[in-house]
């Protein structure tokens, strides 16, 4: 059986690490007393899989994972079974079952949507201009570990989300980017064309989108 379940990842453990999470998931699993699938071989490995690793220090509401249960069980109470098993941080928002012959979760991802807080006031004037100049550029040449790419056709959308707020107080990005395999764009690059440090702001992944709903 192969249960897909919808979390969103929050407060001290958005430093927690993929390899980190997937052991977190492993125990949830098991104090919930779940069946778990494991791998064969000397290293058996529970069939955990995430649909897109997060960059520590980014929070979620809509990370997905796959996870293979060694015989069919009810759904019924699964939800409040791993709810009791995770800390506070992480929220079980779905699981759902899927077809056991659907590919890998991680080759379905198709894009991610993002949204950006500022730490400190920027005038929307000077945001707007800059994302103007983003948007209206043809090609964006970057370098990821020492080989060059083009971050402009990651960028599918870029926008200033409005705010209820006084002038620059609270002001947020919205960016949806493409996350395919050999194809992903990253907010800290995106923020890096803008001219605007990393470190003073706040990023969530609101949104994954799969290859169905691209289709849509």
């Amino acid at each position: 059986m192969r249960i897909r379940i919808t979390f969103s990842k929050q407060g001290a453990l958005r430093y927690t690490g993929n390899l980190d999470l997937q052991h977190l998931w492993e125990r949830a699993a098991r104090r919930a007393e779940l069946p778990l699938a494991y791998s064969k071989g000397f290293h058996p490995q529970p069939k955990i899989n995430l649909a897109a690793a997060l960059p520590l220090g980014f929070s979620s509401r809509c990370e997905a994972m796959d996870m293979k249960l060694e015989n069919d069980i009810s759904l019924d109470d699964l939800l409040a079974r791993l709810q009791a098993s995770l800390p506070p941080d992480i929220q079980v928002l779905k699981a759902e079952q899927v077809d056991d012959s659907a590919p890998p979760l991680q080759t379905q991802v198709d894009s991610a949507e993002y949204e950006v807080t500022f730490m400190e006031a920027v005038p929307s004037s000077e945001l707007e201009r800059k994302i103007a100049s983003v948007m209206e550029s043809t090609s964006l040449p970057r370098e990821r570990r020492g080989k060059p790419y083009d971050l402009r056709p990651l960028i599918r959308e870029l926008s200033l989300t409005p705010s209820l707020l006084p002038e620059g107080e609270g002001q947020r990005v919205f960016m949806h980017l493409a996350a395919r395999e050999n194809a992903t764009g990253r907010p800290e690059e995106v923020l890096d064309v803008l001219g605007i440090e990393f470190e003073g702001t706040r990023i969530e992944r609101s949104r994954l989108l799969f290859t169905a709903e691209s289709l849509q």
